[in-house]
């Protein structure tokens, strides 16, 4: 009997689908993060708080895209729904192509339903002339994003939500590429959404001193890297990738944006906001992912960057990225562009690097001018988009509570 380990099925990103402060579907949204044009603004939701302004859903109405059917979910949901719906209409499976018993559904989520919650505990904070809506728990949960786009397609196998902050939709990427390796699905929809700009998200981050207060030119408060940033820029958002196994692509003719080369998980276990001061717990994981990958770190072209437009969090990374890549690979953080999304961030930051592999093009990181002192020296793209093929690629996501997860990304 043959000792040698069996070879893991290719596995490869056949669908996209978005919904960002950039633009409610994918090329809407690639258009402009590649263009470096900003998107935060004042936020009529966040009037009369220290930082009144977000990255909010550009475009997005629930209820001509999702009909009745809106009503039953929380904007976390909604937006889910939404971006899982074009990526399966663009990985074009067919009439009978995939088995639904086979396809799963894994969606992270930082903050789930909090929105329904707040407004269903207004209303029973008040004299209750009205009830608490029926629906309030089961719009609020947090599995509900995964849940509602099992429903709305009819899918039937794995379905889960899961939670790392806001490296949620990364980890959800990590953990379908283990299910399609197994066998245990042929298809999955993986991805992360939020919808988290609220006053009492505002106010919390704040008072954490984690958000940027540059009221007086908020289109230029998101500053991955940047010398003059001082915190991040709240935003929301989803995005839904479909991967599926390479063989069954190609039999359908169906060209991949990218494979799925890889994925490395692991904890800080060292604080409930900072990341470790050097970085260790994010070494880890991308350790793991680029031998889970089996590519060395001299392959990789491009890192799409954490990069959130914190003091601290900007510097831990980019000394993680001068450790392993040196500055000879290009760096960007679309974040410049689009704020911070919490746990839809890792997926639609994955997305886009799955686009910039098969465009060959990297988008610029909005509002880079000068690198602050503590930022090591990294090639970050900035000012315009750069044109280079990207063979390989990395994106990261961190989270608060220490949670680290990196993906690998390949040329199909």
């Amino acid at each position: 009997m043959s000792t040698s380990r069996q070879r893991s099925p290719e596995v490869v990103i056949t669908g996209l689908g978005m919904v960002t402060p950039a633009g409610s579907d994918t090329m809407t949204s690639w258009k402009a993060v590649c263009a470096g044009l900003p998107t935060a603004a004042p936020d009529a939701r966040l009037q009369g708080l220290p930082v009144d302004f977000s990255c909010a859903t550009s475009g997005f109405d629930a209820n001509r895209l999702l009909g009745t059917d809106a009503r039953r979910m929380d904007p976390f949901s909604q937006y889910a729904v939404a971006a899982a719906r074009e990526a399966v209409a663009d990985a074009a499976p067919g009439d009978g192509g995939w088995d639904p018993a086979r396809v799963g559904v894994l969606m992270g989520s930082a903050c789930g339903g909090l929105g329904t919650w707040l407004e269903q505990a207004a209303r029973l904070a008040e004299a209750r002339p009205r009830p608490v809506n029926p629906l309030a728990v089961p719009k609020a949960i947090g599995n509900m994003a995964a849940a509602s786009v099992s429903m709305d397609l009819g899918l039937h196998g794995v379905s889960l939500g899961l939670s790392t902050a806001c490296a949620s939709g990364a980890s959800a990427l990590g953990f379908a590429l283990d299910l399609l390796r197994a066998g245990r699905c042929d298809a999955v929809l993986a991805g992360g959404t939020d919808a988290a700009v609220l006053p009492i998200t505002s106010a919390g981050f704040d008072r954490l001193k984690a958000l940027s207060r540059r009221r007086d030119a908020p289109s230029a408060a998101s500053r991955p890297f940047d010398r003059e940033r001082d915190g991040f820029v709240l935003a929301e958002g989803a995005a839904v990738l479909v991967l599926e196994h390479a063989e069954a692509a190609r039999a359908r003719g169906r060209r991949p944006y990218a494979r799925l080369l890889g994925y490395g998980e692991s904890s800080d276990a060292y604080h409930l906001t900072s990341p470790h001061p050097e970085g260790k717990g994010a070494q880890l994981a991308m350790r793991q992912a680029l031998a889970d990958a089996g590519v060395s770190a001299s392959e990789v072209a491009l890192v799409n960057a954490h990069a959130t437009s914190t003091p601290q969090g900007d510097a831990v990374e980019a000394r993680l990225i001068e450790h392993f890549f040196g500055s000879h690979t290009a760096v960007t953080s679309t974040k410049g562009v689009t704020g911070h999304m919490l746990g839809a961030a890792g997926a639609v930051e994955a997305a886009f690097t799955a686009l910039s592999i098969d465009h060959g093009v990297i988008p610029p990181t909005a509002n880079f001018e000068t690198p602050g002192a503590d930022v090591a020296d990294i090639d970050i793209v900035h000012r315009t988009a750069r044109h280079a093929p990207v063979p390989i690629a990395v994106s990261n996501a961190f989270g608060f509570g220490g949670h680290n997860a990196v993906v690998v990304l390949g040329r199909p």
